[in-house]
């Protein structure tokens, strides 16, 4: 069996590649849309990647599943609950997804948003199972919060109401010595105490969540909804394109170096201007007006809160990071 984990520092995100070797079959679990390492290490295991689970519809980034989709004409898998203008595959809660002799069964665990599932993963379909890939549900060291994105789809109690049951009825069920593999790390305004441990297990989960401590539903609740950090303005934006169709990221599509005289033109204009050098250099001379967001920090949280939507930027970076 092929598990990969992908992970993105600047969106603390973590995506998958499962594959069963004996069948070539393979599917990606919340991918991001820059898509060139999962097609690279599909060919090198020689692996055909049929289908992409996206766990939730994501707030944070957009998804790549329609660029995989016109890559190789996967399926799209999200939760029974999930609504959205392209065709997708809706999967059920205990449906068993065959990949040859690894088998991958969903789990529907709402909490987070109400079409939230998980992937357990098996090597064979009798054996003990390997790993979850519980998306926003539950993360190393907390769980996913329940008022990122109300778009009237449910209050955040009654969401919150539902994780409680995820967790403490359906994965904490689960054996103690399957691997956790969320969708998120430390830095991710999905939680408020994100582990920087990329996996766990279900018996460490349970010794050292919070989240996963006994308490009563309603005291649950209490904790997961107070104190959670302000929600980023584009995450709302975010959520509704993982909805829609929108045109695929061009893999090839290189950024335009910009002439003195248009760099210029722009700051007449009134452009934005984001300044992904290192602080150092920055405070060592910078256009005026400009903001400094580093490449070495959360470059894509941060520029997407000081930006608008759909606002024109001029990027002034190092040659080559462009």
């Amino acid at each position: 069996m092929i598990l990969e984990q992908y992970y993105i520092e600047c969106l603390s995100h973590a995506s998958y590649l499962i594959g069963d070797e004996s069948t070539g079959r393979a599917v990606v679990v919340d991918p991001r849309r820059d898509i060139t390492e999962y097609l690279d290490d599909a060919r090198t295991h020689g692996l055909t990647i049929d289908g992409v689970i996206n766990t939730h519809f994501h707030a944070d980034f957009v998804s790549g599943h329609l660029e995989l989709v016109e890559a190789t004409g996967a399926w799209i898998g999200f939760g029974e609950a999930a609504e959205t203008d392209y065709p997708i595959r809706r999967l059920a809660h205990g449906e068993h997804i065959s990949l040859g002799r690894v088998d991958l069964e969903i789990l529907a665990t709402p909490g987070h948003t109400w079409e939230s599932i998980s992937v357990l993963v098996r090597e064979t379909a009798d054996a003990t199972p390997t790993a979850v890939l519980t998306g926003d549900s539950l993360f190393i060291g907390d769980v996913g919060r329940p008022d990122l994105v109300n778009l009237g789809d449910g209050s955040t109690t009654d969401l919150a109401r539902a994780m409680y049951h995820t967790v403490h009825d359906t994965l904490l069920t689960l054996p103690d010595g399957v691997t956790v593999m969320p969708a998120h790390g430390a830095g991710s305004s999905c939680g408020k105490n994100l582990s920087a441990e990329l996996t766990s297990t279900i018996g460490e989960q349970r010794r050292t969540n919070a989240s996963a401590q006994p308490m009563s539903e309603d005291a649950f609740v209490a904790l997961i909804t107070d104190g959670q950090p302000a929600v980023p303005a584009y995450f709302s934006v975010d959520a509704a394109l993982n909805k829609s169709t929108h045109p695929a990221l061009d893999q090839h599509r290189r950024i335009p170096e910009l002439s003195a005289d248009r760099v210029r033109a722009e700051l007449a204009a009134g452009t934005r201007v984001l300044d992904a050098r290192t602080v150092d250099d920055f405070a060592a001379g910078h256009l005026r007006g400009s903001v400094n967001v580093g490449f070495d920090g959360r470059f894509a949280e941060t520029g997407g809160m000081v930006a608008e939507v759909g606002e024109a930027i001029v990027l002034i970076t190092y040659p080559g990071e462009e």
